[in-house]
């Protein structure tokens, strides 16, 4: 999953990707409201934590123009502005939680499992994404089959968690491209057929059911034989 931290303090936005990055996200950063509404926009994030106070723009108005366009990704604000009516101010600007600094990690990663779980509704399970007779579990980068297991490499575990969260609905070649290498990246579509055809091979060594399915031109998504 795809997370983007809005934060003008740098140190503060480093702490917070390294901590995210080693539970098993990928995370970009931006340091200005403006910049932050232009990388919300992309539609490529699961999760955006905001800060309150930012040069450029605030975060209470970059939450009511990312909800004004109709973008319902999940955001939860990080400010040291904890009074009742900052906290009112913040969700009624379209918050899904908000989180007063300072905070304990644990507190933050709790809020952010609870937010991708109420996103994702019954794909998620224990941390896990399953899909037909797959189970990938976010902890171990393990996607099993029964008994049988394989662990997969960062960018294999989140194409594949992509699809599986996707399920028989087409992921276009363009989103995979700014989902799972990132905004900025220089990746192209091979790069993508590559890591299908890697995932693809595991698929077949744990003698899954699911398939991934090639519509030329257009993208991929997967199907579960009978």
């Amino acid at each position: 999953m795809r997370l983007l931290i809005v934060e003008d303090e740098k140190r503060l936005a480093a702490t917070l990707r390294d901590l995210l990055y080693r539970q098993g996200y990928e995370v970009d950063m931006c340091h200005d409201g403006l910049t932050g509404l232009d990388n919300a926009r992309s539609g490529i994030y699961d999760l955006i934590l905001l800060d309150a106070m930012m040069p450029g723009m605030d975060g209470f108005t970059l939450l009511r123009e990312l909800r004004r366009g109709g973008d319902a990704t999940p955001v939860l604000m990080l400010t040291a502005r904890g009074e009742l009516e900052d906290r009112v101010q913040g969700l009624d600007c379209g918050a899904d939680y908000y989180l007063t600094k300072p905070y304990e990690s644990s507190e933050l990663l709790a809020c952010v499992r609870s937010l991708l779980r109420r996103k994702e509704g019954d794909t998620r399970t224990d941390g896990a994404v399953t899909f037909g007779d797959l189970k990938l579990e976010s902890a171990t980068f393990q996607l099993s089959c029964g008994e049988k297991g394989v662990r997969l490499s960062r960018r294999e575990y989140d194409l594949m968690e992509l699809l599986m969260r996707n399920g028989r609905q087409i992921v276009p070649k363009e989103q995979i491209i700014l989902k799972v290498w990132g905004y900025d990246s220089d990746a192209e579509d091979n790069n993508v057929e590559a890591y299908i055809s890697f995932l693809r091979r595991k698929l077949g060594h744990i003698h899954s059911t699911v398939r991934i399915k090639t519509l030329r031109l257009v993208g991929y998504c997967l199907e579960a034989e009978a």
